[in-house]
Order: C-alpha cells, then sequence, then structure tokens
C-alpha cells in the first residue's frame, strides 16, 4: 500500500490547530466548575488560564509547520480561524467573566460578550483580508490590522496567571471595574486598525531590533526579579507598546506625504 505523503503532511499541522481548540474547550470545562455541582476555585481559573497559553502555542505552531512543510490551504485558514474563535474568544471571555466579571451581572456579561464579538469580528477581516478572490491564501504581511487574537487572550490570561501568582494581590476579583476597562481596552484593540507586527516576512531596522531586544530583556529581568508568571503580562505589553510607536509614525508618515503632495499640487497651478 502506498502512502501519499502530501496527505499526512497536510495533516500535521490541523493536529496542532485541534490541540489548540482542546486546550480552549477543557479551560471552558474548567470554568463551569466540577463535576459535584461545586464552584470553579481560584486553581481551576489558573489551570484554564495556563491551557489557553498552550493554545497560543500550539496555535503559533500549526501555521509554521504549514510553512514549513508548505501545506498552507484555504481548508487551514479556516479551520485555524475557528480554533481561534473557539481558544481565543470563547474560552478567555468565559474564564475573565468567571474569574472576575461576574459580580457586575448583565454589565459583565456584555463587557465578556464585546470580548469575543470583537474576536469574532477580528477573524473575519483577518481572513477577508488574508485571501485572494478564489479563497487561497496570500502571502504573509508584515504586518497585523489589530491586536491578534491570540495576544488578547494572552493579554488577559496573563493577568490571571499574575494574580494567581501573587495569590490575589492583582486587581483581579476583588476590583471587576478595572478588569472591565483591561476587557473593553483590549477588545477595542482587536477591532482598531493599529499595525501589530507579525514578525514574518517584514523589513526590520536597527530601531526595531533595539526596542525588541529591551524587551526580551526587560522581560527576561521581570522574571527574575519579580516573578516569572509576570513575564508574558510584561512581553505582551511590550507588544502592544511597539503597535503604538509604529502605529503613531506610520500616521507621520502618511500625512508628510499627503502634506508634500498638496504643496507639489499648489506649486503646479502657481506655475501655470
Amino acid at each position: 500500500m502506498r502512502v501519499n505523503l502530501r496527505k499526512v503532511l497536510f495533516i500535521l499541522p490541523n493536529l496542532f490547530t485541534l490541540s489548540s481548540i482542546f486546550c480552549g474547550f477543557y479551560a471552558a470545562v474548567l470554568c463551569l466548575g466540577r463535576s459535584d455541582g461545586s464552584l470553579p476555585t481560584a486553581d481551576d481559573f489558573h489551570r484554564a488560564a495556563l491551557l489557553i497559553v498552550f493554545a497560543v502555542f500550539f496555535d503559533a505552531m500549526d501555521g509554521r509547520v504549514a510553512r514549513l512543510t508548505k501545506t498552507q490551504s484555504a481548508f487551514g485558514v479556516q479551520i485555524d480561524s475557528l480554533a481561534d474563535l473557539s481558544s481565543f474568544g470563547v474560552a478567555p471571555a468565559l474564564l475573565v467573566y468567571r474569574w472576575s466579571l461576574a459580580p457586575l451581572g448583565g454589565l459583565g456579561v456584555a463587557v465578556a460578550y464585546g470580548f469575543l464579538a470583537c474576536a469574532a469580528i477580528r477573524l473575519a477581516r483577518f481572513n477577508v483580508l488574508a485571501m485572494t478572490e478564489s479563497g487561497a491564501p496570500k502571502k504573509a504581511s508584515g504586518f497585523f490590522a489589530g491586536l491578534p487574537t491570540p495576544g488578547a487572550a494572552g493579554i488577559v490570561v496573563s493577568l490571571i496567571v499574575a494574580d494567581h501568582a501573587r495569590a490575589g494581590a492583582l486587581p483581579g476579583p476583588g476590583n471587576p471595574g478595572l478588569m472591565m476597562a483591561v476587557v473593553i481596552g483590549v477588545s477595542l484593540l482587536m477591532v482598531s486598525n493599529l499595525p501589530f507586527r507579525s514578525f514574518k516576512d517584514a523589513k526590520a531596522g536597527p530601531p526595531l531590533f533595539l526596542f525588541v531586544g529591551v524587551t526580551i530583556a526587560s522581560t527576561l529581568a521581570v522574571g527574575f526579579l519579580v516573578h516569572p508568571a509576570f513575564a508574558l503580562a510584561w512581553l505582551l505589553g511590550g507588544y502592544v507598546t511597539l503597535a503604538f510607536v509604529e502605529g503613531t509614525l506610520q500616521l507621520s508618515r502618511r500625512v508628510s506625504r499627503r502634506d508634500e503632495r498638496r504643496a507639489r499640487a499648489l506649486a503646479r497651478r502657481d506655475a501655470k
């Protein structure tokens, strides 16, 4: 019996995607409570947050495996988006609601749902921009429009992991209003037009290398000097900061080019 190696390789990246879905599903199960009917504990929320971190890892790996094995496909794009909606939309929305937002009642439900809705919008926009009219995936760009859903979920769960490491020292269950503001801010970043680097085929100059180097070094310092659980939150904070910096620079360049075009047009009109 002859084995079609290409079909086998096609399955490989999808196994990583399905692993991401499982992590998101199990994280949601932990948030629902225990089999004896008792409410989820702080340890359950911590395990759920770690499962979403593992989902981020599997999500990062499936695309790299697909590119390495040259098995990118429209099917892969679609199942990856479905996995992202499950693991980085539904699971973190349910987790942050049960962990912190539940005391807000209907407002907490609305904020958690807003996170999920923004994740769905972000993924739909990505699918439109990532595919040609025939449905085939386009070549990877150097930037994403808006905060990627794994990064948004990572910001939320990193706070839960850090809070667990410090035994509730961070504003989480004890301050749902502040956590609500964080979730709203992250949700808006997902549907914004801020340019978030994908670090795929992107041209990088010395300023970017310097910024990334400082961010990584400071993340390691935070992990060693404060607590390893704070490293992810610090690293993602640097990623968001980079997007604001580059977004400001891009806007400045667009304004400069517009002013230059306007000046040339006025010069040509005066020359007549």
